[in-house]
């Protein structure tokens, strides 16, 4: 198993210690350095070029979405090796995750997620998919959607619209709307679900759940899975 190593980025230092204490306790995991503050923080990422940064939304000097975005800015000038960004945050509204995600975070979650789940988030993150703490994925979800009129019984498949809120996004998704299922695993890639966890929930196979990813990372211009996430949580449909 591969070495996964993090980064913690967070003011308080008894929830950086029990971080780093719980963490150091996994066998694939390694904290490289932490910060108390998002200039040291920047500046130990740097340094370190970590696998995860692990970074609290709440930073003293700056957030941590504007740290998110400075490293991420960072790295994509410098050609270093990428870091995943897990924001780790006690608030679960929806314009905080989608400043994160805009940011270029990775995955989310909130603080008082258990261990368990939050090696998860890690693991999840480090094998390159977006891991969306289920609180955060249930409320904005909630939110997110909007009713629209009923679609003519006559239609071969039932369609599902997105309404992107970017204006550019609008036109093409109206005459390419997504299907009932693709839907279902958008909903499931927004809650960080691997293609193995999809294909087991929906009961259909890893392959078709590849091809449904395809098409909808097509239907949303979107180029990776965390884009389509972001896209998700900033639209809505019916049901």
């Amino acid at each position: 198993m591969n070495e996964i190593r993090v980064v913690l980025v967070e003011d308080h230092d008894l929830t950086r210690g029990g971080l780093r204490t719980a963490l150091q306790q996994e066998t694939n995991i390694k904290v490289v350095g932490e910060a108390a503050n998002g200039k040291s923080g920047l500046e130990i990422l740097k340094q370190t070029q970590p696998d995860i940064a692990i970074i609290d939304i709440g930073l003293p000097d700056m957030d941590g979405i504007e740290l998110t975005q400075k490293f991420k800015q960072y790295i994509a000038t410098s050609g270093v090796r990428e870091t995943k960004v897990l924001i780790l945050t006690m608030h679960d509204n929806d314009d905080a995750v989608i400043g994160a995600f805009a940011a270029g975070a990775d995955s989310y979650s909130v603080k008082d997620v258990s261990i368990d789940k939050l090696k998860d988030a890690i693991n999840t993150t480090y094998e390159g998919n977006s891991w969306i703490d289920p609180v955060i994925a249930r409320t904005v979800l909630k939110q997110a959607k909007k009713k629209q009129p009923d679609i003519p019984a006559a239609s071969a498949q039932k369609m599902v619209m997105i309404n992107a809120v970017e204006p550019e996004y609008q036109e093409f998704l109206e005459s390419c709307p997504l299907t009932e299922r693709e839907l279902e695993v958008l909903e499931l890639i927004v809650a960080g679900r691997s293609n193995a966890e999809i294909a087991e929930k929906l009961y259909i196979t890893v392959g078709t759940v590849k091809t449904h990813v395809r098409s909808i990372l097509n239907k949303l211009c979107a180029d990776d899975r965390t884009q389509a996430a972001v896209r998700a949580l900033r639209s809505g449909w019916i049901e």
